[in-house]
């Protein structure tokens, strides 16, 4: 059965395994046709150029529909980008790859039964994606019990890498320990040594509301309240209105449409006014900015990656990237949103994948320990594959360190104001894999 988002005017160019087309089946008579069902494959693009060479199946897990279907698409535009790219260079060790991609309707239980499908059914090689953290958590145990490397492509849950760790399982991007290090010298020393932390209250909220506590105490500031608020909550305000005493900012960590209502929810009520806001960078994806206008003036976050040529970032590939993205997200969104993390950290984790598959000589999952040895401690270089920069993936607990920026908006665009290195992003590793 066809996924809803196959039938999206976005998907018509992307190639995926199964992927049918309406004009072949048309050119062939009742017969022929009844005889294949409703479908027939579609050849994929790099058939002609790789011949019989066996592609390798890559599962990729992204909520295609559901509340987090905005996102999803825009970590699978970072995914094929990648791919592509891949495939037009001659492939990995003269191999295709072929997506498998799965839609899991933004539910951790169907995430899960996706996953075990990809595994079992339809013996991907690898997999990729991820986005909603409490997905990925329900996912890992699948991947690591099938010894399949799964390279998440957006998950931010602190867990993942610490006391929940897998030996199967990379996360080639930041999480928020190595946020909350990099920002919190900044909060505390130039915005205020008291905040509020809002938060989403579920998985990858609660641990980044941890993580902040900590560094804002560790720094010589305090916290002098927390407020939760459920995933998904369209009317922000009965929470908002409780924000009140003496403090100098309120803390954010949200994303997606539950930022843009929270953003509305305090300018509404007239906190941004009484204090400064700043926040995690999923707050300000330029994404979001056309909703917010005015209300996300003077926002202050931490992201790994912005969508500005400004320094450090005024660099070839970053612009050939830049540009390349701004192509491919005018076909999802035809008000053309500039690229964002989402689109950076999936197209990055592709990439790590193939120089792991590389310098392994993978040939499929009975060559899973050799892809995970060659994984661990890799040390990656700025340039086409990783225009985000630099990166170290530690062996320890397969997590990423890279370079930060902090960034204010002005103007309804991004500013980065400071550029911390990697190296002052370090936490030790707190996973021991079983």
């Amino acid at each position: 059965m066809a996924e809803r988002w196959q039938d999206e005017p976005w998907a018509k160019d992307m190639w995926w395994s199964g992927k049918t087309t309406r004009r072949r089946l048309l050119g062939l008579s009742a017969t022929a046709a009844g005889a294949l069902g409703a479908t027939m494959l579609v050849p994929a693009p790099w058939r002609e150029a790789f011949g019989q060479a066996k592609p390798y199946k890559v599962g990729v897990l992204q909520p295609l529909s559901g509340t987090a279907a905005a996102g999803g698409k825009t970590s699978l535009v970072g995914t094929q980008m990648a791919v592509d790219r891949i495939n037009k260079a001659g492939g990995i060790n003269g191999r295709p790859i072929e997506l498998v991609i799965a839609d899991y309707e933004s539910k951790p239980d169907v995430g899960r039964r996706k996953a075990e499908k990809l595994v079992l059914e339809d013996k991907v090689d690898v997999a990729e994606g991820g986005y909603l953290s409490n997905v990925c958590l329900a996912c890992m145990p699948v991947f690591e019990e099938h010894r399949t490397v799964w390279m998440i492509g957006v998950c931010l849950d602190t867990t993942i890498t610490t006391t929940k760790c897998s030996r199967f399982v990379f996360r080639p991007f930041d999480y928020a320990p190595a946020q909350a290090v990099a920002i919190s010298p900044y909060l505390v020393g130039k915005m205020g040594k008291k905040w509020h932390v809002a938060y989403l209250d579920y998985a990858w909220g609660q641990s980044t509301r941890d993580a902040y506590l900590q560094q804002i105490r560790n720094n010589g500031g305090e916290v002098v309240e927390t407020t939760g608020i459920p995933l998904g909550t369209a009317d922000m305000a009965p929470f908002v209105s409780k924000i009140t005493g003496v403090f100098d900012g309120i803390f954010g960590i949200f994303f997606g449409a539950n930022a843009v209502n929270f953003t509305n929810a305090i300018y509404d009520l007239g906190l941004t006014k009484k204090y400064k806001y700043a926040g995690d960078g999923a707050i300000a994806e330029s994404t979001h900015l056309p909703a917010l206008g005015q209300k996300i003036e003077g926002f202050v976050g931490i992201n790994r990656y912005v969508p500005v040529l400004d320094p450090p970032l005024n660099t070839p590939h970053h612009k050939k990237f830049f540009d390349q993205a701004v192509a491919a997200l005018k076909q999802i969104d035809p008000s053309g949103p500039l690229p964002d993390r989402y689109v950076q950290s999936n197209f990055e984790a592709m990439n790590f994948l193939k120089l792991g598959i590389q310098r392994s000589g993978f040939r499929g999952r009975e060559d899973t320990m050799k892809l995970i040895e060659a994984l661990e401690g890799m040390e990656v270089k700025e340039g086409d594959d990783f225009p985000q920069g630099d990166k170290t993936l530690r062996k320890e607990d397969h997590q990423a360190f890279l370079r930060e920026f902090i960034f204010t908006i002005q103007n309804n665009k991004h500013k980065i104001v400071d550029v911390v290195p990697k190296e002052r992003t370090l936490v030790p590793p707190a996973c021991k894999f079983v």
